[in-house]
């Protein structure tokens, strides 16, 4: 038979443990299905959130798998591959063992992939001194020397944001033409004393495990300590588009269109976290979980007791 829940959150990161948190305690059946791909994995720490700064992400995600089951919640782990609406409004979610599990409400907080760069070296570094977020690490890396690799006209954004970190910044211009940059981009990277190398990047220098530069086809080598890139955002929207969700297009893929607690065009349906937009950290992640789950509690609630007073 069918195993039956209340709620059910796709996604096991602190979106999706943090809707079920609030639903545990809110004396919920819930189940996370939890494919195990955080998005921060590469990262040794997770930084800005508040009594959790320098937390590594793999020990924050246990001790909240920890809390969820002190309250009944319940984890599997699994994909999620296919969610279907039924006729009463609810879902049935197919596991990747072909199990199918039931929810009257469904979080979905599969998050996103970052598609790096394409530069030897970049893939083997990330997480460690080839990075994309300064909010995320820039502390940690502080007055060093930076390198920007540009792969959109946007980078250029990146690299005036990462020199609040460092005075000693060059944005290699890479897969990006000179002709792209507008007056008001030189103007402000020559204020903010960001070098701009025109030539496309070869690959990473590496010398005893440690990133000591940046090589150009040309083969000159500039030497470097931290290198920003800007990973192509690819949201895991698969589900949301089974249910029909409405996407919005933005600069960084297509996202849910929510209300300002989460909710999905499709009723009944919430995202939270990575799934609904590319700049939220572990903390708003876990904030927008809380609301979702606090929202599905009340509307569970009051669709209970209307359904009473009409019987």
């Amino acid at each position: 038979m069918t195993e039956r829940y209340e709620a059910i959150v796709i996604g096991g990161g602190a979106a999706g443990l943090s809707a079920a948190l609030v639903l545990g305690r809110a004396r919920r059946s819930t189940l996370v299905v939890d494919a195990g791909e955080p998005r921060n994995a590469p990262a040794a720490h997770m930084q800005g959130y508040l009594t959790r700064d320098g937390t590594p992400p793999g020990e924050f995600l246990a001790e909240g798998r920890r809390e969820i089951e002190r309250y009944g919640v319940e984890l599997v782990r699994g994909r999620a591959v296919d969610v279907v609406r039924d006729g009463a409004g609810e879902f049935d979610v197919t596991l990747a063992d072909g199990r199918t599990v039931h929810a009257r409400r469904l979080v979905v907080a599969t998050g996103l992939a970052d598609e790096l760069p394409s530069v030897p070296g970049v893939a083997e570094r990330f997480g460690r001194d080839v990075l994309h977020c300064p909010y995320c690490h820039g502390w940690e890396v502080r007055d060093q020397a930076f390198g920007v690799v540009a792969t959109t006209p946007m980078s250029v954004h990146q690299a005036l944001m990462v020199s609040q970190w460092s005075k000693d910044v060059t944005l290699f211009l890479h897969t990006v033409a000179e002709a792209e940059l507008t007056d008001d981009d030189l103007r402000r990277l020559a204020a903010a004393g960001v070098s701009v190398m025109p030539g496309e990047v070869a690959g990473l220098v590496i010398d005893d495990d440690r990133l000591t530069g940046v090589r150009l086809t040309d083969g000159t080598v500039h030497d470097r300590e931290v290198v920003f890139v800007a990973p192509r955002a690819v949201p895991r929207t698969r589900l949301l588009e089974r249910l029909g969700a409405e996407l919005r297009e933005t600069p960084f893929g297509a996202y849910p269109v929510v209300d300002e607690t989460g909710q999905t065009t499709v009723p009944g349906v919430w995202a939270a976290g990575n799934a609904m937009g590319f700049a939220e950290q572990v903390i708003t992640a876990a904030g927008a979980g809380y609301r979702a789950g606090a929202t599905i509690n009340g509307d569970l609630l009051f669709t209970d007791l209307d359904a009473t007073g009409r019987a």
